[in-house]
């Protein structure tokens, strides 16, 4: 899509603030692609795959064409843009469907950040861009059966150093895209000297193997994986250099905890404008529910969250952008806006009654997929004691 035929970005209707004005020309213009994109190519097959617990993979060319995988690097970048962009594309890829945001997070969000951050030169060069493009597509292996709030201590995934190699034996949970991925970031505590370290481990590695999580309940387009690691041989040239300790790998995670954030309000906004549709078509008492008072009170207190939320994402963003972003700014952000997103989902699925459990009036899959999106990239629980321990000075966990 050139220029001249871009389509045009009229202001979301929960953007009741105007938010989306801190956009430039060139980010205006990327993200009505976006949304032109999501719209004609998303919106009208979401429901069946969500339905189905299957992943689109026809959708990958076009999110890569949007500039979807690796915005921030310089090999990926398809045009200047800041995290205020990213943000806002994370909003408007979840206001259609939360599983394609997760998937681009995945992508883009986590494994690409850790080679781009934790790799050498010459992985950057060869993983980023054909990931960029969305010709390999990769995972990122964290969470453990036994391990989730507790990694930076408790990962019991363990690398062993042999000569060139090293042998990798343990398990990973809940990996996004693991079932199809090309490449997984595989993070290990080294026998050695305890610290934890990053491994690219490529799809069909001996003694790699996954397994898809069966009957999830909410983002159930995102094919999670069970990860087994039974002496799987690395060779030093796939660790990841530039990392240490979990210290580094926090700077990834810190990275995608601000977009998840973004991610958040974007499941606000879907659900949000289904059902100020829905109140508009549907009569009680001889009247549209719109003209209620009692559903007008809820739908403006839907979009105070969602106000609330995007100004304090922007800010986060903007101070990404200025390099001056904490473990805590982010924290307060993922851990604010995933409340305030669960809340406005329930208050959305409350007006539409019984039919706010039926997938076809827009708010249920919503309604659903945000208690993923509540969960993953820190707990609030977890989010707001990083932030407490911002405030006091004092760790309320080891």
């Amino acid at each position: 899509m050139t220029t001249t035929d871009t389509p045009v970005h009229a202001p979301l209707a929960a953007d009741f603030y105007g938010f989306q004005e801190a956009l430039t020309p060139a980010e205006h213009d990327a993200s009505a692609r976006l949304r032109d994109f999501m719209e004609r190519e998303v919106r009208p097959i979401a429901l069946d795959y969500w339905d189905r617990a299957e992943f689109p993979h026809q959708i990958v060319p076009g999110l890569a064409e949007c500039g979807m995988f690796g915005a921030m690097w310089p090999e990926t970048s398809r045009f200047e843009n800041s995290g205020v962009w990213r943000g806002w594309a994370a909003l408007e890829l979840a206001r259609v469907d939360p599983s394609t945001a997760t998937f681009v997070g995945v992508q883009s969000g986590l494994t690409m950040s850790s080679i781009a951050l934790g790799g050498s030169p010459e992985q950057r060069a060869q993983w980023l861009p054909p990931m960029g493009r969305g010709e390999l597509l990769g995972a990122f292996g964290l969470t453990e059966p036994l391990s989730g709030s507790d990694a930076s201590k408790g990962l019991r995934t363990t690398a062993e150093r042999r000569g060139d190699t090293w042998v990798l034996n343990g398990a990973k949970r809940w990996i996004g895209n693991a079932t199809f991925a090309d490449v997984v970031v595989i993070w290990a505590r080294d026998t050695a000297d305890g610290q934890v370290k990053g491994f690219l481990v490529r799809r069909g590695t001996p003694g790699f193997t996954t397994s898809k999580i069966e009957r999830k309940q909410a983002l159930r387009i995102v094919q999670n994986a069970d990860i087994t690691l039974d002496g799987v041989v690395v060779d030093e040239a796939d660790r990841l250099p530039n990392i240490h300790s979990f210290r580094d790998v926090a700077v990834v995670l810190r990275l995608t905890r601000a977009e998840v954030a973004w991610q958040a309000v974007g499941v606000a906004v879907g659900a949000f404008e289904a059902t100020v549709a829905y109140v508009g078509q549907r009569e009680q008492f001889g009247r549209p529910l719109a003209s209620f008072q009692l559903v007008q009170d809820r739908l403006a207190q839907c979009l105070g969250n969602i106000t609330a939320s995007i100004a304090l994402c922007l800010q986060a963003s903007r101070m990404q952008d200025a390099d001056r972003l904490g473990d805590e700014h982010a924290a307060l952000a993922k851990g604010f806006a995933t409340s305030r997103m669960r809340e406005t989902v329930a208050w959305c699925r409350e007006l539409l009654g019984g039919n706010g459990i039926q997938l076809d009036h827009g708010v249920a899959k919503f309604f659903a997929d945000a208690e993923a999106v509540y969960s993953f990239e820190g707990t609030r629980d977890m989010n707001n004691l990083i932030v407490g321990r911002a405030i006091t000075g004092i760790s309320a966990f080891v």
